[in-house]
């Protein structure tokens, strides 16, 4: 009976192990860069630049009009701006259904990178 409470203990300390070593198995800024390149088969770099700075999706003709599709800069917004815009969507933005803590990731991970000189307005 000793031997089998003490296989027991042994497989509860390495899945207590497994458990705690999950939890930070990538850091938030990782995570958030992964959500942000891409969060559900398309990500927001492909509208809003490697930086959030925004960038041209298309162009198009409308009524004879050459028009172009722009996608917004998104890395000067506050927390805030940035979670109303992902959960209320806007016309052509997809609706990713985000839990907070994607939210929070992704612009954890906006603030941490470094945009060139070049493409701040």
């Amino acid at each position: 009976m000793q031997k089998v409470f003490k296989t027991f203990l042994v497989i509860m300390g390495i899945f207590g192990f497994i458990i705690g070593a999950e939890e930070s198995f990538i850091t938030t800024l990782e995570y958030g860069k992964m959500l942000y390149t891409n969060p559900r088969g398309i990500g927001c770099v492909e509208c809003h630049g490697r930086f959030g700075e925004g960038q041209q999706i298309a162009n198009y003709t409308h009524k004879r009009k050459d028009l172009s599709l722009q996608g917004p800069r998104i890395n000067n917004l506050s927390l805030k701006h940035f979670e109303n815009a992902l959960q209320k969507g806007k016309k052509i933005m997809p609706k990713y259904y985000l839990t907070a803590n994607e939210i929070e990731a992704i612009y954890k991970y906006l603030e941490s990178i470094e945009t060139p000189q070049n493409t701040e307005e």
